[in-house]
């Protein structure tokens, strides 16, 4: 069954641990693992080799995945086109798709369109770009990523610089009216969580920390959960 990021409420850290982390030989297993864990999430990062260099998963892979897990599919689409690619990744099962404002595409149209899919859409940005770049399309938008890393690799250093980016985009969305959750994506762990929460982020990416934490991926769930007495109230 679908499940709706707007159910969930930003006043608890939602967990969305990214599969780019797991075992590939086993992707179920880890995804039982995870949901068993407590996650209410799971991060599907999807990279095309030319707006980002490296090549990750597609549709087929996703779909296969929806079959053996009830986590709220959080697709991440770091590629050049993304309007053209939404049918593909609904129908194989997302629940939700973020596309990057550096994109080709037409933001407003591109948002509209995943709305249409019948999923709750998501905007981000690299490092580099200024918050104010979302200003023309953050006030229709279900959720903002904030990337902590450059995008297309896995286990890079989370960006300390990063975070003021979360007190502006919260102020950005309080004057759109907007009642979009702020994501956190690139390094995140327990000791940069608490920082991403006073900041106002409530839903953190975590995969290296959570699918290879030595006491297990439930412990290392509990303790990001545990940052949600951080969060802005």
């Amino acid at each position: 069954m679908m499940k709706d990021l707007r159910t969930f409420s930003k006043n608890n850290i939602l967990v969305s641990p990214s599969v780019l982390a797991a075992d590939f030989a086993a992707l179920g297993e880890e995804l039982t693992k995870v949901e068993q864990g407590g996650a209410e999430l799971i991060h599907l990062d999807v990279m095309d080799g030319h707006f980002v260099p490296n090549l990750t998963i597609g549709p087929a892979l996703i779909a296969s995945l929806r079959k053996k897990s009830n986590l709220l599919f959080d697709v991440h689409l770091m590629i050049t086109d993304p309007l053209k690619k939404i049918d593909a990744f609904a129908k194989a099962g997302a629940d939700h798709i973020t596309f990057h404002i550096e994109s080709d595409d037409d933001p407003v149209e591109t948002v509209n369109a995943i709305h249409a899919a019948g999923l709750t859409a998501g905007i981000t940005l690299k490092p580099g770009t200024p918050a104010s770049a979302l200003k023309p399309v953050i006030h229709l938008v279900d959720m903002v990523l904030i990337m902590t890393v450059e995008p297309g690799f896995g286990g890079q250093s989370f960006m300390a610089d990063q975070v003021a980016k979360a007190p502006e985009i919260r102020k950005m969305l309080a004057e759109a009216g907007s009642s979009a959750h702020i994501e956190a994506d690139g390094g995140v762990n327990s000791e940069n969580a608490v920082i991403l929460a006073e900041a106002g982020v409530n839903i953190l990416v975590a995969g290296t920390s959570v699918f290879r934490h030595p006491q297990g991926a439930k412990f290392a769930i509990d303790g990001l959960h545990d940052e949600a007495k951080y969060l802005p109230r």
